[in-house]
């Protein structure tokens, strides 16, 4: 199997999943400024909500995927409040005609005050445990 991880974050807690989640898939976590070159079977991506949306740039991202280059998206993240991003990104690479996994992985980030210290040890050791799964 081939991987590939992107992430979006800006407070730097999706950021932790992602690079948790490269390590144990053995490649690199990278923002979604790095575009996917390689095909890959899995590709892993990190976003939350902003707004009650995923970001603009997530949205772009995804627009500018190939459908020859990703196997399937298998959607992580964090957030303070609202749950999974699941269905706006699924939404968005079924225009392209890419599959989403039926798996994904959240935790609660701190925000604000929120959640303090989230994404923990804990978090990031169930975060490893669920990127098992795809070995």
């Amino acid at each position: 199997m081939k991987f590939a991880v992107r992430f979006y974050t800006k407070t730097g807690n999706t950021e932790k999943l992602a690079r948790a989640i490269a390590q144990e898939l053995g490649v690199e976590a990278l923002p979604i400024s790095e575009p996917v070159t390689e095909a890959v079977d899995f590709l892993f991506l990190g976003n939350s909500y902003y707004a009650f949306t995923i970001d603009p740039e997530v949205r772009n991202f995804i627009q500018n995927l190939s459908k020859d280059k990703v196997g399937k998206i298998v959607n992580f993240g964090t957030a303070a409040m609202l749950n999974s991003t699941f269905k706006k990104v699924k939404a968005e690479a079924s225009k392209l005609g890419i599959e989403m996994d039926d798996r994904e992985f959240h935790c609660r980030g701190e925000f604000k005050g929120l959640h303090k210290g989230r994404p923990d040890q804990n978090d990031i050791q169930s975060a490893i445990e669920f990127a098992r799964q795809f070995k």
